[in-house]
């Protein structure tokens, strides 16, 4: 009992993150299941299967709020559903060692940029040509196959592959990434009960984490509409950045000791909470500024 709690409040926390920055969800969910001793095929079947009700009310709460770009959402979220049926059904014998540490370097840049952009120069300035599919159809494929490979990765892939673009405002990107998941994630799911016969499956655990998300996603959608983009975009790619390094850090390229792997750490949340409260603060004076523009002149 006081696991499936626990799996619930872990759920609860992942999702209210998933659907405030886009990510996080799986990553959060199946790690916990791998440190209890759970084979990390059937980890990730788990957070999968539970995955399809919170993306399912994650969607649903991000379009009650303006949060979705549906078009986006099919061009990105059915190749998504291809990449994540492979990545399920051969996730027993296919490797993610070298194609881990290669993709974190990847969003390690993408977060630099993402991370910087937003806190010197704001929001990136939107432009009229819409989100191609030759773009979207890669993105979903290479997303879809690391989230249902490493329990987690449609987000980290996602959110900031197309925050970069500057074609969308950071909560259109959250509110659509979330729930596009949601073909990934029954796609997923179909691709683990081919390749495991649903054997490892905790059908308990799925239920727990399922039962803390539906709590949060609500909430989650709620608070992106309403948190600035600018701050928004300073946590996003702080988030980026730190998770993306942790990988980097532990990958079997560098094997960093503990102490030089925490040092770093450190100096990212030290650079990740000033570049927050920048944001901040360069939001209320844009917010002033705005006030001071549309006030009658005084005659």
């Amino acid at each position: 009992m006081q696991t499936l709690i626990l799996l619930a409040l872990v759920g609860l926390g992942a999702q209210l993150v998933d659907g405030s920055l886009g990510m996080a969800y799986g990553v959060t969910s199946t790690t916990l299941l791998l440190a209890i001793g759970t084979n990390p095929a059937a980890a990730s079947a788990t957070v999968h299967l539970a995955e399809i009700g919170t993306t399912l009310a994650s969607g649903a709460a991000h379009w009650r709020f303006g949060n979705v770009d549906w078009r986006v959402v099919v061009r990105i979220g059915i190749p998504g559903a291809i990449g994540a049926f492979a990545g399920a059904t051969f996730l027993s014998w296919l490797s993610t060692e070298i194609a881990g540490p290669l993709m974190a370097i990847i969003l390690l840049a993408l977060g630099i940029y993402v991370l910087s952009r937003f806190t010197i120069v704001g929001l990136p300035a939107r432009t009229a040509r819409p989100l191609r599919t030759r773009f979207l159809a890669p993105l979903g494929l290479v997303g879809g196959f690391m989230d249902a490979t490493g329990g987690g990765g449609w987000g980290p892939v996602g959110t900031p592959a197309i925050l970069a673009t500057g074609r969308m405002e950071p909560r259109k990107v959250i509110g659509t990434i979330d729930t596009s998941e949601f073909f990934v994630a029954i796609a997923a799911s179909i691709g683990f009960f081919v390749g495991l016969s649903g054997e490892g499956i905790t059908w308990s655990w799925a239920i727990a984490l399922l039962a803390g998300g539906l709590v949060a996603a609500p909430i989650a959608a709620w608070l992106v509409r309403h948190v600035p983009p600018r701050v928004l975009g300073s946590l996003v790619g702080g988030v980026i950045v730190l998770t993306n390094s942790r990988t980097l850090l532990n990958s079997d390229w560098i094997q960093a000791p503990a102490v030089v792997a925490w040092a770093c750490y450190a100096v990212i949340v030290a650079v990740w909470v000033a570049a927050v409260v920048w944001s901040f603060r360069a939001h209320r004076q844009e917010a002033r500024e705005a006030r001071e523009a549309r006030e009658p002149v005084a005659v």
